[in-house]
């Protein structure tokens, strides 16, 4: 599992490396361009948040860490329906695109 780091002060959100090389893409594309949005994912059973929403903004420090040096294949239908979701709300819902390999995909 990957952790994307956010604001250098919250515990890390873990993310299977798959979807995570996926995100960066994604969320790396939009900063690129200077678009803040929303970002929600449903937090662990000992967290004290169920759910946390943020606000995902150029200015603020954020960074990817891989379980593995040799990032996975790119799906590139999976970017564009990730980024198109993203585009028509504002949010990016992390639950929504959690990743489960499937034969043949590591």
């Amino acid at each position: 599992m990957g952790r994307l780091k956010y604001d250098g002060t919250a515990a890390p959100i873990t993310i299977d490396d798959a979807t995570l090389a996926h995100l960066k893409i994604i969320i790396g594309t939009k900063l690129r361009r200077n678009e803040s949005f929303l970002m929600t994912w449903v937090c662990g059973a000992d967290a004290e948040d169920a759910r946390t929403t943020i606000w995902v903004h150029p200015a603020i420090p954020l960074q990817f860490g891989f379980d593995t040096a040799v990032l996975p294949p790119i799906e590139p239908e999976r970017v564009s329906s990730i980024m198109t979701a993203l585009n028509a709300t504002g949010e990016l819902v992390l639950d929504d695109y959690l990743y489960t390999p499937t034969p043949g995909h590591s």
